[in-house]
């Protein structure tokens, strides 16, 4: 076949008219991120897989979180030092389990008898101000605070009854920092282990119990299996944790993508909500592997009192300390005010 001058720019220029008139396609590579949690796998499918899902889903090829779930990266411990130095772009822990390394960590997690409800978390942070403070925190340190939101109450669940605090001496518990601070007033040994070997060292008699959710994650992990029986009593009302990602890496997001984020994981914390609040209840009245203890109301009371000193302790170790505990206690006296259905 033969192709003449005027077949040859001709079929040029249409080429370049279809060109100009076909879609943009981006031709960049997407931008991937590493997430992981302090989740084990069971319990990440509820408490983050359906949000980085939908996020993923959302951002239509131009991003994607790879999710991991408890120590698949890097231990626990060592999570806010992997996220600072870019190793992994991005956490969802509370600020005691990562080994954060900011003023506000020790009230990640469960601060004890601090919250009594799991709306007390969201209401602190974005009423009362504790976002704030959480942002100007960590960005001291390379890292943005994205939000925070509550999870599940703290049990005791345990190998042998509790019915009184004498029965608390003793007992070896998996718990976390703070809270095991708090609980070995009680005569509680707290022990560290790696989340995905608490089962067999409940098996194994290596502890005696846990203090580290309420019943709803003790039966979606298995540990309702491997321990007989749930207090009723609660350190807290509310664990509080969050979304974090390394600052540089959070930059680098174009608006969209950030909003994006923040919009993925809001629906995170809203499922959470729902789903342990439902839980809670449903399993405590149908759930066949645990029997239900609870501490006497008059006894519990000194668990209270002494988390009114701790608090005090607390705030006594820094200016940052002493503004958070002033609204916490400030919160809980406005709940306590209002009177029912905020406080009873």
């Amino acid at each position: 076949m033969t192709t003449t001058r005027r077949k040859f720019l001709a079929a040029g220029a249409a080429a370049g008219a279809a060109t100009l008139a076909a879609p943009a396609v981006h031709a960049q590579a997407p931008i991937k991120w590493r997430l992981q949690t302090y989740a084990g796998p069971a319990l990440g499918e509820h408490v983050i897989k359906p949000a980085i899902d939908a996020f993923n889903e959302m951002a239509q090829g131009q991003m994607e979180i790879e999710l991991y779930f408890a120590d698949q990266l890097v231990p626990t411990s060592e999570l806010f030092r992997a996220m600072q130095k870019g190793t992994i772009d991005a956490v969802q822990s509370d600020d005691d389990s990562m080994a954060s390394p900011t003023e506000v960590t020790v009230f990640g997690g469960y601060f004890p008898l601090g919250l009594r409800y799991s709306l007390d978390v969201p209401a602190l942070f974005n009423t009362y101000g504790l976002d704030e403070i959480w942002k100007a925190e960590y960005e001291k340190v390379g890292v943005k605070h994205i939000s925070a939101g509550s999870w599940d109450p703290c049990n005791f669940a345990t190998k042998s009854p509790i019915n009184s605090l004498a029965d608390l001496n003793g007992k070896r518990v998996f718990t976390f920092p703070t809270a095991g601070r708090f609980l070995s007033r009680f005569g509680v040994v707290p022990v560290t282990l790696p989340w995905e070997d608490v089962e067999v060292a409940l098996q194994t008699g290596e502890l005696d119990g846990i203090a580290w959710s309420g019943i709803t994650e003790d039966y979606t992990v298995g540990w309702s299996k491997v321990t007989d029986y749930f207090l009723t009593n609660n350190i807290s009302g509310a664990w509080i944790g969050h979304f974090f990602a390394n600052m540089d890496r959070w930059n680098e997001l174009p608006p969209h993508l950030q909003t994006m984020l923040k919009i993925a994981m809001d629906s995170s914390h809203y499922y959470r909500q729902h789903w342990y609040w439902a839980g809670e209840a449903k399993l405590r009245v149908e759930g066949t592997d645990l029997k239900l203890t609870t501490i006497p109301d008059a006894e519990w009371k000194q668990v209270e009192a002494e988390a009114q000193k701790f608090w005090d302790e607390i705030a006594a170790e820094s200016e940052t300390k002493a503004k958070v505990v002033e609204i916490i206690k400030k919160y809980n006296d406005t709940m306590v005010k209002a009177g029912v259905p905020y406080r009873y």
